[in-house]
């Protein structure tokens, strides 16, 4: 079981690096490089970062859920009664959902959403604090380790 446990945290902390990674990218690097192009070059840009940054979007929540609830489970015994222990990960359970909506809703096409992905910095601001919040809990989480 080690070898499947050290897989499994490798790749949710390794598609944390690259998912927030990208985002903050996007966020800080991307959106403000773009602003000097005309709206066409921009709307080109956008159409093609997009249709390749949604696979990264999919593949990475599939793979959260995957290694997350694999971790979820091998975790809880240990953890048993601790109530501080379950109500951050409940926090972090939830922060991340939020995270995969919004994530998809600004790699999205339907017509509902359209207004959020109008407003694609501040969404993807509102992404990145959340990851924050997230990487936080878990480091936490981590460092405190399991209560005797």
């Amino acid at each position: 079981m080690q070898i499947l446990d050290t897989i499994s945290r490798i790749v949710h902390v390794a598609t944390a690096i690259t998912l927030v990674g990208g985002s903050v990218f996007t966020l800080f690097v991307l959106l403000p490089s773009i602003k000097a192009l005309s709206d066409d070059a921009r709307q080109q840009l956008a159409v093609a970062i997009n249709g390749r940054w949604k696979r990264f979007i999919h593949g990475g929540i599939l793979l959260f859920l995957l290694s997350g609830f694999y971790n979820y489970f091998r975790a809880m015994p240990a953890h048993k009664g601790d109530g501080l222990y379950h109500g951050l990960l409940g926090t972090k359970i939830l922060l991340a959902f939020a995270v995969f909506f919004f994530a998809s809703v600004l790699v999205g096409r339907s017509a509902g959403t359209e207004g959020m992905r109008a407003n694609r910095k501040k969404w993807l601001s509102v992404i990145v604090i959340l990851a924050a919040l997230i990487v936080s809990i878990s480091g936490f989480l981590k460092v405190r380790g399991v209560l005797p």
